[in-house]
């Protein structure tokens, strides 16, 4: 019954103080006004205003749709001034979550050039140890998903930013340090300390351990990198981090790093994002800006493979995806 173009009437009637320029405020002829005022006063069952009262006067029928006028239309403005700029690509929501931590460093920078170009996208980041990104991706919670594990999931895509190459980090005394080939069984006796998530989700298992059938002796988590870096420096265990998060200690002397097997094991790291989001304008910007951050302030890592981009592939298809499971 009630619709948007009464309240604007109102407010114009309010404004223009007679009808006649009301009807011109709204481009519409007297008498359209006057019959629409008319057949609106008969809904509601309640006169609007005084006719020929100078100042005009509305009634409190009048003065409470007036009261509505002034809460709703603001509002209704706003949101459509807002649709217009996230159909244009200049706003949004951006919420992204971090599977891989030791990304804060380079990735900060990037946000911050981000945040500087697009200040009207919702702008909001977390870690993925305490939860499943991907599943809060696909249900539309998150945005983008940085992570090195791609996991099948309908509707979700796999973009890679770069390729990198897991490395072990032990002590400088560690009898590893001088070994030039490190194989699956140098695990055995030894304590892994790893990011708290699951084993079936580091590339350590998957791609090195398990199709030699081996464990580590224990595994110890810890849930920052630089922490992790000292219990290795203190001979307390080992761990297997991207090349270009060892640079910096490796450079300090605190710990050494080995290639893994023959050297050749590289991964992909990748933003994961809805297919149908692909094109917004403002997540693209993201990833161009985060593309160039990495290769900026990374060392050791390089493009990712022509074919690294995937919705599904047969080795994502055949793996067991734990957080469905």
């Amino acid at each position: 019954m009630l619709e948007l173009k009464h309240l604007k009437t109102l407010l114009a009637l309010r404004e223009s103080q007679t009808l006649v320029d009301a009807a011109a405020c709204l481009c519409l002829t007297q008498s359209a006004l006057s019959h629409q005022l008319k057949l609106l006063e008969k809904q509601i069952g309640a006169q609007l205003f005084i006719r020929k009262s100078k100042p005009l006067r509305f009634t409190i029928a009048g003065l409470r749709l007036l009261e509505l006028a002034d809460l709703v239309l603001p509002q209704f403005e706003q949101a459509e001034r807002d649709l217009t700029r996230l159909v244009a690509g200049q706003s949004g929501r951006l919420h992204l979550a971090i599977e891989c931590h030791s990304c804060f460093n380079w990735l900060m920078p990037a946000i911050d050039i981000y945040r500087g170009l697009w200040p009207d996208v919702a702008l909001d980041f977390s870690s993925g140890f305490s939860f499943e990104p991907l599943p809060e991706l696909a249900h539309g919670d998150l945005d983008l998903v940085l992570t090195t594990d791609p996991l099948a999931i309908p509707g979700i895509h796999y973009q890679a930013l770069f390729a990198y190459q897991p490395m072990l980090a032990v002590s400088v005394d560690h009898p590893l340090a001088n070994k030039e080939v490190i194989e699956p069984e140098d695990f055995m006796d030894q304590t892994l300390i790893s990011y708290p998530v699951k084993s079936s989700r580091l590339d350590l298992f998957n791609l090195f351990l398990e199709p030699a059938g081996v464990m580590p002796k224990a595994i110890r988590q810890v849930d920052m990198t630089m922490m992790m870096m000292q219990l290795v420096a203190s001979d307390l265990g080992v761990a297997v981090l991207p090349n270009w998060a060892l640079n910096e200690y490796v450079d300090k002397g605190f710990v050494v790093a080995r290639a893994l097997g023959d050297g050749q094991l590289w991964q992909q790291l990748y933003v994961a994002m809805r297919d149908k989001d692909r094109q917004a304008s403002h997540l693209r910007a993201f990833l161009q800006i985060a593309r160039q951050s990495c290769f900026e302030h990374l060392s050791g890592i390089r493009p990712p493979d022509e074919d690294a981009d995937i919705l599904s592939s047969p080795v994502l298809l055949n793996r067991i995806d734990s957080v469905n499971s």
